[in-house]
């Protein structure tokens, strides 16, 4: 069942009880994660809200996006699964031939330089 959500645009100063008190009239709030950065422990603007059943997800989804919250307009929608990191340092997008950060970053020879030989 598709009962988490994905909520943006939020402001820095919104707090999980101002999401819980908002998602309530949607129906009964199972979880909420309010992602901070872990160095400053500031919020980043967006949080995971998760309802108790499906269509309560998305009678939340129908009430809340674009509901001013804290002066901004929230975007909610369906959360994705998380993407799985490669440890090799490429992304999925190497396999299409868009390269990771190594690609990019790999000395190819030649190359600019003021050097003269």
């Amino acid at each position: 069942m598709d009962t988490k959500l994905f909520v943006g645009n939020l402001s820095f100063n919104t707090t999980e009880d101002d999401l819980r008190t908002l998602f309530a009239g949607a129906g009964e709030v199972t979880s909420i994660q309010l992602i901070k950065d872990r160095e400053t422990g500031r919020s980043k603007g967006f949080a995971f809200v998760e309802m108790s059943s499906q269509s309560e997800a998305e009678s939340a989804i129908k009430q809340f996006n674009g509901y001013s919250l804290n002066n901004r307009e929230l975007k909610i929608d369906k959360a994705r699964p998380k993407q799985e990191f490669s440890p090799s340092g490429y992304n999925s997008r190497s396999s299409q031939g868009g390269g990771g950060w190594k690609d990019k970053n790999r000395r190819t020879g030649g190359g600019g330089g003021t050097r003269r030989y």
